[in-house]
C-alpha cells in the first residue's frame, strides 16, 4: 500500500503533471489519467447510486464494486502492476447470470429512465462505457493487463441490468422505445 495523504494541497501538480504509484510524474492530460479518472468518475456516479433505496444484497454488492473501482484506479496508476484479476470478472460474471434470471426477455430497446435509481444506474452504465473506450485506449499506446478492460466490459453490461431491476424494485418496469411514436417536428 502506498502513502496515505496527509496534506492534499501539495502544489506539486501547479505544473501540469502528477504522481503516479511508482513515483513517476505524468502529464495530467495523459491517457493513463484520462482512464484514471473516469474509473474516478464511475465510482462517484455509484456512490451517488447508493443514496437510493436498494435492496440491502445489491447496496452490498455495488460497495464491493466500488472497492475493485479503487483498485481498479490503483492498477492504472503504476503501470506494470496487476490488482484486478479473473476472479472479479468471474463475480461480475455470477451477478450478472442473479440479476438477469428473473427478467422478462427483450423485445424492445430502453430508454434510460423509469425509477431515479433505475437512471442513475444507467448513467453509472454511460460513464462505465466511457471509462472502458479509455481504458482500450491507454492500452494501445501503454501495455497493461487485459482483466481491467474485461472488468469494465462486464461491468457496463450489469449497470444496465440492474438498471431493469431497479424499475422493478421500485414497482415499475423498463422505459421502452417507441418506434413508431410520433414526433412534433
Amino acid at each position: 500500500m502506498g502513502n496515505r495523504l496527509s496534506k492534499i494541497a501539495t502544489r506539486t501538480g501547479d505544473n501540469g503533471t502528477t504522481g503516479l504509484g511508482d513515483g513517476s510524474r505524468i502529464g495530467k492530460d495523459s491517457l493513463r489519467i484520462a482512464a484514471i479518472g473516469d474509473v474516478d468518475e464511475l465510482n462517484s456516479q455509484i456512490g451517488l447510486l447508493l443514496c437510493e433505496e436498494l435492496p440491502p444484497a445489491l447496496r452490498e454488492e455495488l460497495i464491493s464494486i466500488q472497492h475493485d473501482l479503487f483498485d481498479l484506479g490503483g492498477e492504472l496508476c503504476i503501470p506494470g502492476y496487476a490488482l484486478i484479476v479473473e476472479s472479479h470478472v468471474a463475480r461480475l460474471d455470477a451477478l450478472l447470470e442473479k440479476y438477469n434470471a428473473d427478467l422478462p426477455r427483450l423485445q424492445e430497446f430502453i430508454l434510460p429512465g423509469g425509477s431515479r435509481a433505475a437512471a442513475l444506474a444507467h448513467v453509472c452504465r454511460t460513464v462505465c462505457r466511457r471509462a472502458e473506450r479509455s481504458i482500450v485506449t491507454l492500452g494501445s499506446s501503454d501495455k497493461i493487463n487485459d482483466n481491467p478492460r474485461h472488468y469494465m466490459n462486464r461491468l457496463s453490461d450489469l449497470l444496465f441490468v440492474l438498471s431493469r431491476v431497479l424499475n422493478r424494485f421500485a414497482g415499475g418496469s423498463d422505459v421502452l422505445w417507441e418506434k413508431d411514436r410520433k414526433r412534433d417536428v
